[in-house]
């Protein structure tokens, strides 16, 4: 099931824009503490690096990703999660608009 809205949260007001612009997100922080970014990604083949684990959760548009070790891209539409291990880099292909929710931790 897709995510169409997060209740009581504290959202950042400053985006965080990488690559050019060509992914942009705002924090968001939940009640309990837990955080999250909500975002877009717009057509690219790009390389992420994450800090913590992440799970990206497609909430519209489409995306290939490819995990460490791995040469075969994987598909994500909306209500697809896929897992990144803290540490590690990631591919993602977008061909459209693809708006996410990172879920750290």
């Amino acid at each position: 099931m897709t995510t169409t809205h997060i209740d009581q949260v504290s959202v950042s007001t400053q985006a965080s824009v990488y690559f050019d612009g060509k992914c942009i997100s705002h924090g968001v922080t939940l009640a309990d503490g837990t955080k999250k970014s909500v975002g877009v990604i717009l057509p690219a083949t790009l390389t992420f690096n994450t800090g913590a684990p992440e799970v990206m959760e497609c909430v519209a548009g489409s995306c290939d990703y490819k995990l460490p070790g791995s040469e075969v891209w994987l598909k994500s539409k909306p209500g697809d999660k896929f897992s990144i291990p803290g540490n590690t880099p990631f591919d993602i292909r977008v061909t459209e608009p693809y708006h996410y929710i990172c879920h750290f931790g």
